[in-house]
Formats: structure tokens, sequence, C-alpha cells
């Protein structure tokens, strides 16, 4: 029987070992001895403009996601006001929005010929040169759309602080004297700033994950960089260069988040919620006007002219050509989904099993792909994946005499890979939060019955773990329909989804065409949205 212990563990660290292997075939590359004059060449000519762009792109869109998800949450939490019950789970849609789908639309809002620029040159009867308008493909525009992409991660997180801990201290506060501005900004806030960075963590790695977007807003970013030198040039060396420098600026990001919070931490300080009180007049529509806001400009406006171009000039080729996208999305979709939550069910059984420093370490590795950007997940696979396929080719032809082709990056297999490394830590989280309420002595009744570790984990565990199953597998499904760079360096030739369709539309200018596969995604995103909403009004929806 203790000869039996070690698998578990065992297979844990293997997985791992494994998922984990794009990050580190980055990591490793940065030693070849070959590549001194490669980042030399680098840093003379786009690493500068790369390090700005990407850090200017983090910054700006944490702060403008701070400012909208903090405020919000301060409104929906501790003011009454019509409304308030449908913004309160309304406000997280934005999350169900691709930035690069977003991108695209605003672009038609925004552009010279697009809507807007054209209804104020017919009402004033202005020429091209008789004004000026801000220009939305550009690093400020960038900013201000992963901004109302964003802030639900810091909206999410700030309310359920500020509802945690607004009851007691803020009542104390206000005998104290403070007027409800003084309150927000000495007590409350202090108080959810761990909450707050953690929020803005989020939208910092997104930020610097996204691809998309910034290329077809002309923007060049880490990950423009990586893409075009391995995709456009071919050239693995300065692509691994640039995903290690990525791996850089996103290790410090989370070590400024860290910093931080400094000795704060997420606890409860116990107390009942405050009361609300009722805005009524003009404060109340301000409060509505400024949670309405980043709704509106996060999901509403651009999902109804989404609406407007797929009803009206839709792509043409809709039919048998999008059966196959959607084919080839799902297969994907369900296949990560499905590996990724079995992967996660041993990780966190494995913890469970033999808790301790070891398995703990072993699944932060395991975790390591989520705090990565797809085009260093997708460039980290390549590498040793290529190696094994050129491996695979050469035992094949000398002992079959037979030439079997890229059997791994030339299929699906790589893509699915790199998902698994992506959006394993999504899964792990969920399946970890549900293994956490089944309480041990569940395990110790269940052993004393003569059940094995096997049994236990597929007869007991398991059915108690559905929900969390099922959350798992949902939220890495609708995480792989969105994700594109990793998607476009690594998909076979002539192997298209729906998220390569919309970019290769909107790459081609065909903006009202990209409105249907883009349609198709946001409707799937809305399934983890609305799922996290009814969470939302179950915790603390209902509270008065």
């Amino acid at each position: 029987m203790t000869s039996r212990l070690p698998i578990l563990p065992l297979v844990a660290i293997l997985l791992a070992a494994l998922v984990s292997l794009p990050v580190a075939s980055v990591i490793v590359n940065i030693f070849q001895p070959d590549q001194q004059d490669v980042w030399a060449h680098l840093a003379e000519t786009v690493l500068g403009e790369y390090v700005f762009n990407s850090l200017a792109l983090a910054l700006g869109s944490g702060l403008g996601a701070a400012l909208l998800g903090t405020g919000a949450a301060w409104i929906v939490a501790m003011y009454h006001f019509p409304g308030r019950r449908v913004l309160e789970w309304a406000l997280l849609l934005p999350l169900a929005m691709p930035t690069y789908v977003i991108a695209y639309t605003y672009t038609d809002i925004f552009q010279f010929s697009g809507p807007l620029q054209s209804a104020l040159r017919d009402w004033f009867e202005w020429g091209r040169e008789d004004y000026w308008f801000p220009e939305i493909r550009s690093l400020e525009g960038a900013i201000l759309i992963f901004s109302l992409v964003f802030y639900p991660y810091v909206y999410v997180l700030a309310r359920t602080a500020f509802l945690e801990r607004s009851g007691v201290l803020l009542e104390a506060a206000r005998v104290l004297g403070y007027s409800p501005k003084a309150a927000f900004l000495k007590v409350a806030l202090p108080l959810a700033r761990p909450a707050v960075a953690g929020g803005v963590a989020l939208v910092v790695m997104e930020s610097l994950a996204e691809f998309g977007a910034v290329s077809y807003f002309g923007v060049p970013t880490f990950t423009t960089g990586i893409y075009r030198a391995w995709y456009s040039f071919g050239d693995p060396v300065a692509a691994s260069q640039l995903a290690a420098s990525l791996l850089g600026v996103v290790a410090l990001a989370l070590m400024l988040e860290k910093a931080s919070r400094g000795r704060a931490r997420f606890d409860d300080s116990g107390g009942r919620p405050t009361q609300r009180p009722r805005l009524k007049g003009a404060k109340a529509l301000a409060a509505l006007a400024a949670c309405a806001l980043p709704l509106v400009g996060g999901f509403l406006l651009p999902g109804a002219l989404l609406l407007n171009m797929a009803m009206a000039d839709g792509d043409t080729e809709f039919g048998i050509k999008y059966v196959d996208l959607a084919t080839n999305s799902l297969i994907l979709a369900t296949s990560a989904s499905l590996m990724a939550v079995t992967v996660a069910l041993l990780l966190a059984y494995a913890g469970r099993a033999k808790p301790g420093r070891l398995m703990s370490a072993v699944k932060r590795v395991a975790s390591l792909g989520y705090a990565v950007p797809g085009t260093v997940i997708a460039v980290g696979a390549l590498i040793p994946l290529t190696a094994l396929d050129h491996a695979i080719i050469a035992w094949a032809r000398e002992y079959w005499g037979a030439n079997l082709g890229l059997v791994i990056t030339g299929s699906a297999l790589a893509l699915i890979f790199a998902y698994v490394a992506r959006f394993l830590a999504v899964a792990l989280n969920a399946v970890e939060s549900s293994l956490a309420r089944i309480r041990p002595s569940l395990d110790e009744a269940a052993r004393s019955l003569g059940t094995g570790r096997a049994g236990l984990m597929f007869r007991v565990h398991v059915p108690l773990l559905s929900g969390g199953l099922i959350s798992g597998l949902l939220l890495v499904f609708v995480d792989v329909m969105k994700e594109l760079p990793a998607t476009i360096v690594l998909r076979p030739f002539n192997f298209e989804t729906l998220a390569t369709q919309v970019y290769i539309l909107a790459a081609d200018e065909r903006l009202t065409e990209a409105a249907t596969p883009s349609l198709i995604i946001v409707a799937v995103g809305l399934i983890p949205v609305v799922m996290l909403s009814r969470s939302l009004r179950g915790g603390h929806g209902s509270s008065h």
C-alpha cells in the first residue's frame, strides 16, 4: 500500500513540468551562446519602443480600469438609486467582449468615414481640413478600449471588498464627522487596496498579453514584435528573446502588485453591511450615469453596432464556411477544456492527498502559463515541439522508411497543448475551490468503509465536485474561443477558427463582415459572465 502512495504526486509533478515547458523553453533559450548579436540588434532597433508602448499601455489601462471599476463598485455597493440592481451584474458584461472585437467596432465608429465624423461633417458642413478629431487607432485609443473592457476585474474585487468592510468602520467614520467623500478616501479605499491592486494586476497582465487590438491599431508592443519576428521573419531567436523580455515585464508587474499590498490582506472585517442611503433627483441621475458610462462604452454600444453591422452587411460567406469555422473552434475549445480540467483535477487531488510545500510549489509552477501572454506560450511551445517533431520524423524514417511529416506542430495538437498550458490555472482555481469545501472527515469515513484512493476520487469526490468541474470547463472553453495570438501562431495550414476569421477580415478592413464571427464569440463569452453575475447576486446582491 505504501509503495503506491507516491504515484499521484509523481504524476502531478510530471504534468506540471509538461505544462510549464513553454515558459521554461523561453527562459532556457536566453542562455544560448549565439544570441548576443540578436539581443544587441533588438536593443538598438525596436526594444525601446516595445518597452515604452507596452508599459504605457499596461499602466494607462490599469489606471483607467481602476478609476472606472472602483468608482462603479463604490456607488453600487454603498447607495440605492434607480437601476442599481441591474447595474450590479450588468457591469460585468464587458468581460464577454474580446478586446480585438471592440477595437474593430470603435474604429468603425470613430474613423473618418464612420458614422460619428460623417454626422459632424453633415451637421456643420465641414470638410476634411475644417476640424480635428482624435485618432482611435493609437496608443491612447488602445488604453481607452482596454480600460472599458478590463474594468470589471477591478469592479468585482473592489465591490466585494467594500461590502465586506463597509459596515461598522464607515459608520464609525461618520460618527467622527467624516464626510462621505472623506470616509471613502481615508477609510474604505485604504481597506480595499489589496482588492483593487489585485484587479489592476489582472488588467496589467491582460494588457501586456493583448495582440489583436494593438496589432490592428498599429501600436508596436512586445506581443506584436514576437509575432512579427516569428511569423513574418521566421526568426525564432529574436522571437524567444522578445518573449523572455516580456516575461521579465510580467514578473516585474507581479512583484510591484505584491509590494503595493504591503502587509494588507483580503480579510473580512466581519461587520454587517452598512445601510445604503437612497439617492434622489440629480444625485440619483449622476450615480446612474457614472455606472452606466463604462457599461455603455464597454458593451452596449459596440454590441449594438456589431448586431447592426451583422444584420445589415454581415459576411456574405455566412453559411457552410461558418459551420467549418465554428466546428474548428468548438473542437479546440472542447478538447482543451476537457484536458485542462482533467489535469487540474489530478493536481488538486494530489495536493489534497499530499499537502505540503512541494505540492503547493508544483501547483504554482503548473499555473505559470496564465500570467504569460499567448504569444510567449506559442513561441515557447513551438521550440520544444518542433524539436520533438524532427526527432519523430528521423525515427520513423530510420525504422519504418516513412516520412510522417510534422505530427504535432502540423496539427491541432500543438494548439491544444498551448491552450492547456495557458489556461490551466483557470480550471485549477475552480476545481480547488470546490475541493476545499469537501470536509476531510468525509474522506476518513469513506476510507473506514474500505474505499481506496481511486474509489474515493471517482465515487465520492468527483460527484461532489461537479459544480467546480463544470465551471472550470466553461471558463476554459470560453477563454479558448477568444484566444487569438497563440491560435494565429500555432494553427495548422488552412485551419481557421472564429477568432482568426475576425482577425483576417479586420486586417483586410472588412469590418462589417468581421461583425458576424465577432457576434458569435461575444455570445459564447456571455456564458461565464452570466454565471459570474449570478454568483455575484447570490453572494452580496441582496444585502441592504
